[in-house]
């Protein structure tokens, strides 16, 4: 993890802010980074200055990311994994996903809750407003005090008890997927990437 770079970033993102404002701006400025799957970012040593380094990142990197500057708010957070299935979302997905969409397991977000005001506020900095056009549900002002949108629709809510036992969580449940499953998820992330940069290119 690259310490400078993200003492840089806190200082650029929140200097001369009052506690509403730095928390507002640290979310919008995370929501911002361009939205992709770096499969290498999942590990929170690798990914939480990696998102930095390279300007983009999916939804884990993105909360370690914001876990660690509500961190130095002091502001507490707790990660929430909420399973999902790609295929239910109402998404635009081009015809070329149809496939691979039929059989893609399960996979699961990452976002977090905030302790702001005396209450646990859901905070979700996935996805940048680039891609509304397709369907991405966008928190496009966030308030600093209520619930953002979720970037899914879940089927459940889990809340850890610490970033650990997410990683755990995580990697157990993924231990499940069968070989063509893997295969099968690996493709989806290639085409993902690629849809998301032509939606930007619009």
């Amino acid at each position: 993890m690259d310490q400078t770079i993200l003492d840089k970033k806190f200082s650029e993102w929140t200097k001369g802010l009052e506690p509403k404002e730095t928390r507002i701006s640290v979310f919008t400025h995370i929501r911002d980074i361009p939205y992709a799957i770096v499969p290498q970012f999942r590990d929170p040593d690798v990914g939480t200055s990696g998102i930095l380094d390279l300007n983009k990142g999916s939804c884990q990197p993105k909360h370690f990311l914001l876990a660690a500057f509500f961190d130095k708010l002091n502001i507490p957070i707790r990660y929430v994994s909420y399973p999902f299935k790609w295929q239910d979302q109402p998404l635009s997905f081009p015809d070329s996903f149809k496939e691979v969409l039929q059989e893609l397991p399960t996979s699961y977000h990452l976002a977090c809750k905030a302790y702001i005001e005396y209450k646990w506020v859901s905070v979700d900095a996935t996805y940048d407003p680039a891609l509304k056009t397709a369907g991405f549900p966008i928190t496009e002002e966030w308030n600093g005090l209520d619930d953002t949108k979720n970037a899914v629709m879940p089927i459940e809510e889990i809340i850890h008890g610490s970033l650990e036992e997410r990683l755990s969580y995580e990697l157990a449940q993924k231990s499940r997927y069968t070989e063509k499953e893997k295969l099968l998820s690996g493709e989806f992330v290639e085409k993902l990437n690629s849809w998301l940069l032509s939606i930007r290119k619009i």
